[in-house]
């Protein structure tokens, strides 16, 4: 299950952020953002300035859940990929895992099929980070469990019952 709350450590960060700078090298694009599935942006890179980067990441996700409905009428469980083309930007969007989108912004100085390439060589890159970060995640949780365990109702009522 996917936890909008999801917390991301400096070094996957820092991975994070090195697998998108070069992806927008290698692309030649103009930018390259990350987003989380509810719309929460994780990196932007690149010529990011006169966009609304909150807007885009929130847009960006709405319509990776409306592709994922359309392929679901369609008997597809998703459109892992999809590309929106227009007169002098396009926008080439990719799912990465199941909770997990990089969207790259290119004009007609690059070529779909070059963007499309790249984006695929960094999905399987991200792919691992988050995978890393999902085991991290879940070790910190087991942690912080442990030290909760012997807190009972009883300790929380006692706390509580004094103040009153």
């Amino acid at each position: 299950m996917f936890n909008a709350q999801t917390v991301i450590y400096e070094d996957e960060l820092r991975r994070l952020e090195e697998v998108c700078e070069r992806l927008l090298k290698d692309s030649t694009a103009r930018a390259v953002f990350l987003v989380d599935k509810v719309g929460q942006l994780v990196s932007e890179h690149g010529q990011t300035a006169g966009i609304d980067t909150t807007s885009l990441a929130s847009l960006v996700a709405g319509a990776t859940a409306a592709t994922g409905s359309l392929a679901n009428l369609l008997g597809e469980r998703e459109f892992p990929m999809h590309y929106h083309q227009g007169e002098r930007e396009s926008l080439f969007i990719a799912l990465i895992g199941d909770h997990w989108i990089v969207s790259v912004i290119f004009d007609d100085r690059t070529m779909e099929g070059l963007v499309r390439l790249r984006v695929k060589r960094a999905v399987v890159e991200l792919e691992r980070i988050f995978q890393d970060l999902a085991k991290r995640a879940e070790s910190q949780r087991g942690q912080t469990q442990g030290l909760f365990s012997e807190i009972t109702d009883a300790d929380i009522e006692d706390l509580f019952s004094d103040t009153f």
